[in-house]
């Protein structure tokens, strides 16, 4: 096993494990260890991370497309300080906007989209499973924190899912089954489950919105819950973000705060997104420490979110930075390309893909079958801002539906307030039968919704 290395120094390689130095920056899957004199192979840093990547996919290969249909409609220009100038410290997730202010993919997806580094958790596993529980939290971390990195430059609001409105991935080609599901209107919850290789990863959010003068604030409520085959177990939330220059300038996106990682073994980490500066140098930085259960810091993470993430061991008690030897955690992949005008990266052009075959087998209840989004995608925007206003009508024909019974196909709300998968999707989805799933996607009225029966 080989991993490619950033810079064109003299290498040496470690006798600890698969591990390459160099005077300044280090990568691989473990810890310091004694080093010997045998000069390797100099390498580049974007062969590097790609190297990291083909590591952990070694599921069947599964091609995808790598591009957005091109629009058949020329898109509108609409002032979005004209539609929210009156909404000023208002919900925003109560304010309809037109579609133009959409990317052609639901906030369900945008849960999946997360989920493009999980190879980190696969590492994380293998780590775990080799007793390296420093390397593992180290992983993991670098995972929490590579989720944001897919927000650069993406300045439109995913659709809002309808009740029961649901999506699935299922990406072999890295050893991922995902699902997500809107389980409650009011308030506005969506939660999801994920399984990876030797972990499973479930979560529950709700994100408050708020308009600011000229930015917008994103409140996340909800834990993410992180289980490795082994036992092992980490809890963390989100941090805030906040869209600033809505009205003059360049639209920016920003996120800041604390986010800590709870263990329920040896390690915690607390990591501090540091919030936009005028200096433009310090922006997107991210800094924290790995401390034991003693309370005793081990390590120390740094970098970007919107590029990557490093770590410093400690071994010798010297956190001095220019003293220090920096590993590579993770590092963001390129931009796709075929660039596209809702700034998407190339996993999230992946994500409302469909198919004849795919569409035979997909639940009512489906964002991919979301016809707004869908018309979006194709760039039939008139279609798809009267699809988006009839369905927006449903919306209000949520909390009634909520009144009358309605319960979440594909979650349970424990006794503890946390939504957790019942199970039975996957051979649901085998035997072609999606009983208690509704059409949303169709006509619902007051008649349908007195004339339905729940659970």
């Amino acid at each position: 096993m080989q991993y490619k290395i950033l810079r064109e120094h003299k290498m040496r390689k470690s006798t600890a494990g698969e591990c390459f130095v160099d005077q300044t920056i280090v990568y691989g899957l473990v810890g310091l260890g004694d080093m010997d004199d045998e000069v390797i192979s100099e390498k580049t840093a974007e062969s590097e991370n790609a190297e990291m990547n083909k590591l952990a996919l070694e599921g069947p290969s599964v091609k995808r497309r790598n591009k957005l249909p091109d629009p058949i409609e020329k898109e509108k220009c609409i002032s979005l300080w004209s539609v929210i100038k009156d909404s000023i410290g208002k919900d925003l997730t109560l304010i309809c906007l037109p579609v133009y202010f959409n990317e052609p993919i639901s906030s369900l997806q945008r849960c999946f989209e997360e989920f493009e580094y999980s190879h980190l958790l696969d590492q994380a596993h293998e780590h775990g499973k080799a007793g390296n529980n420093l390397m593992r939290i180290l992983k993991v971390a670098a995972f929490a924190v590579s989720g944001y990195s897919s927000t650069e430059n993406r300045h439109r609001k995913p659709f809002n899912p309808l009740l029961g409105e649901t999506y699935e991935a299922d990406y072999p080609e890295k050893g991922l089954r995902f699902l997500s599901e809107k389980v409650s209107h009011h308030p506005s919850i969506m939660a999801c489950h994920c399984e990876g290789k030797g972990w499973k990863l479930r979560a529950a959010a709700n994100i408050k919105l708020k308009y600011r003068g000229s930015s917008i604030q994103l409140d996340p409520v909800g834990t993410l819950n992180l289980e490795f085959d082994d036992g092992e177990i980490f809890t963390w939330s989100k941090v805030t973000t906040r869209i600033y220059n809505l009205i003059f300038g360049n639209v920016r996106c920003d996120h800041h705060g604390m986010m800590h990682i709870r263990g329920n073994s040896q390690y915690s980490c607390k990591l501090k997104f540091k919030e936009r500066s005028i200096l433009e140098c310090s922006s997107h930085q991210v800094n924290g420490f790995i401390e034991d259960v003693s309370g005793k810091k081990v390590a120390q993470i740094s970098g970007k979110w919107d590029d990557s993430l490093y770590y410093h061991s400690n071994e010798e008690g010297n956190w001095d930075a220019k003293e220090r030897e920096k590993f590579l955690l993770w590092r963001r992949n390129k931009p796709p390309v075929f660039q596209n005008r809702y700034n998407l990266t190339s996993f999230a052009i992946t994500l409302n893909e469909v198919n004849p075959v795919l569409e035979e087998v997909l639940p009512p209840t489906d964002s991919r079958l979301r016809p707004d989004q869908r018309h979006l995608e194709n760039g039939e925007f008139d279609k798809a801002n009267a699809e988006k206003l009839r369905l927006e009508k449903h919306q209000r024909m949520s909390t009634r539906l909520q009144e009358a019974g309605w319960k979440p196909r594909w979650f349970h709300r424990d006794g503890d307030g946390a939504f957790r998968y019942i199970g039975g999707y996957w051979e649901a989805r085998e035997r072609g039968h999606w009983d208690g799933c509704l059409n949303i996607f169709g006509d619902i009225t007051q008649d349908y919704v007195n004339s339905t029966r729940f659970p």
